[in-house]
């Protein structure tokens, strides 16, 4: 018996080998391909939405804007046109998230540094106190690539009604003083039709890596 199973033992070996690659090609072709959700209003935590869009149900985008970056230079929502983007909110003399988010924007955009098709967007919620010289020294203190990453100030309503209701991703709008804004942790991936793809926790490294294989497979969507 022992002999029968040493004499048959490189072709038991061989069958197995062979049998666990057929079921591997067979469950790659049948696992359906993950697909993104397009996030609409109605969908996100209420105390992250204004309330005159918390019930929309479909067709929600981010809205045009009008903004300055760190180099003085006006950015709208034509410089992210056909292009996919990461959204988040922040302010420079934050000292307890800010700090975490900004580095973990900084490993995106290190690594897709050669995609083209990615861009990064980081609003101010204290742009009374940002303005484009302190942007801009913060931009270069952190490693900003400024083709890739825009950090932009600018009107103050316009970036909190931006905040909530078009990124879905502010606690409160206020009351009017400087660091009014809660703002959240969220990094928000936004497609090439400017519809929100996916919300990640900016402070957490493992959100990191599900957003950069979420842009994957967001690229291949819109192939």
């Amino acid at each position: 018996m022992l002999q029968f199973f040493a004499k048959y033992k490189f072709f038991a070996v061989v069958l197995f080998v062979v049998s666990a690659i057929i079921i591997s090609i067979i469950y790659s072709i049948l696992k359906p391909n993950r697909k993104l959700p397009v996030y609409e209003p109605e969908m996100v935590n209420t105390e992250l939405v204004d309330s005159t869009v918390q019930y929309v149900r479909k067709y929600h985008k981010i809205a045009d804007f009008k903004l300055i970056n760190q180099n003085g230079e006006e950015v709208t929502q034509e410089y992210y046109k056909d292009k996919i983007y990461v959204a988040d909110f922040f302010f420079t003399t934050c000292q307890t998230i800010c700090p975490i988010m900004t580095g973990h924007m900084k490993e995106i955009q290190d690594r897709l540094i050669d995609d083209n098709q990615v861009l990064l967007l980081s609003h101010s919620v204290t742009p009374k106190i940002d303005s484009v010289a302190r942007l801009k020294k913060y931009a270069v203190s952190k490693g900003v690539v400024d083709a890739k990453w825009n950090l932009v100030t600018g009107d103050k309503k316009q970036i909190y009604d931006l905040a909530r209701k078009s990124y879905l991703a502010a606690k409160s709008d206020g009351d009017g003083g400087p660091y009014d804004m809660v703002h959240t942790e969220n990094f928000i991936l936004v497609d090439k039709k400017k519809r929100i793809r996916g919300f990640y926790d900016g402070t957490n490294p493992e959100d990191i890596d599900q957003l950069i294989e979420d842009i994957a497979i967001l690229k291949k969507e819109e192939k």
